[in-house]
C-alpha cells in the first residue's frame, strides 16, 4: 500500500502557479537532507521533466537522502528519463487493445510514431484529444503513426473515451492506472505526455503539443 501511495504522489506534480522554479530550486538547495525535497525535485519537472536538470538537483541533496528508499525510488525514475530522451532508441512497448489483442510498438517500425501517454479521466487529455484528431487527419497517409498508451484502469471508461473523441490510431493500456508499465518505462508522472520515435525507433522528441507537433511533423515529413 505504502508503494502504490508513493507512486500516485509522485505521479501528479502539483506546480502552483504562483511557486515559481527559481523558488522551487532554491527551497530544494535549503533543505538537502529533508526527503521531502524529493517531492519538490518532481515538481520542478512538472509536466516537461529534463533528467540533466533533475539530475543535477538530485545529486546536490545529501547522502542520507540518496540513500534512504525513496531516494533510490527516485534514482531509478531519473534512470527511467534518460533512457527515454531525445536521441536514445526507445524502449520497447507491448500492452494489450481494447480487443485483448497483444500490440506493440514495434510493429509500428519503419513509420513515425507519437506514443501518446493519456486516460480517459484525464481533463487535459482529453482537451487535447482534438488537436491530436486533426493532427492524425493530415499526417496519417504520411509515413506517421500515433499509439495511445492509456493509464486507465477501467476497460469501459478507455473504450468509450476513444469512441466518444474519435481516436482513429491504434491503442493499448495494461489497465494499470499510475502503475503503467510503459509510462513506468518512460519516465511519466503526469499526463498528457508523448514521445516522437523515428522509422528507425530513436526518439526524436518529447512532449510536442498542438501546432508545435504539426510544425516538427511538417519538417520530417516533406
Amino acid at each position: 500500500m505504502k508503494k502504490i501511495l508513493w507512486a500516485f504522489l509522485f505521479a501528479i506534480p502539483v506546480l502552483t502557479f504562483a511557486q515559481k522554479k527559481e523558488e522551487l530550486i532554491a527551497e530544494i538547495k535549503a533543505n538537502p537532507k529533508n526527503v521531502e525535497s524529493l517531492k519538490t525535485i518532481q515538481k520542478v519537472g512538472g509536466y516537461y521533466p529534463e533528467y540533466k536538470e533533475l539530475r543535477e538537483l538530485y545529486k546536490g541533496l545529501d547522502k542520507s537522502v540518496r540513500k534512504s528508499r525513496d531516494g533510490k525510488v527516485f534514482d531509478n525514475y531519473l534512470k527511467r528519463l534518460e533512457a527515454s530522451s531525445v536521441g536514445k532508441k526507445a524502449p520497447a512497448i507491448t500492452q494489450f487493445t481494447p480487443e485483448g489483442e497483444p500490440y506493440s510498438l514495434s510493429d509500428l517500425r519503419g513509420k513515425y510514431v507519437l506514443i501518446d501517454f493519456w486516460a480517459a479521466w484525464c481533463p487535459d487529455c482529453r482537451r487535447e484529444n482534438p488537436n491530436l484528431v486533426k493532427t492524425y487527419a493530415e499526417f496519417k497517409d504520411k509515413n506517421f503513426e500515433i499509439l495511445g498508451v492509456s493509464f486507465d484502469r477501467k476497460l469501459e471508461d478507455w473504450v468509450k473515451a476513444i469512441k466518444n473523441d474519435n481516436l482513429t490510431w491504434k491503442h493499448i493500456s495494461d489497465l494499470q492506472s499510475w502503475q503503467n508499465a510503459a509510462g513506468t518505462l518512460y519516465g511519466v508522472r503526469a499526463i498528457p505526455q508523448n514521445i516522437l520515435v523515428d522509422p528507425q525507433g530513436i526518439i526524436i522528441a518529447r512532449n510536442l503539443h498542438g501546432e508545435d507537433l504539426n510544425v516538427k511533423l511538417r519538417e520530417l515529413l516533406k
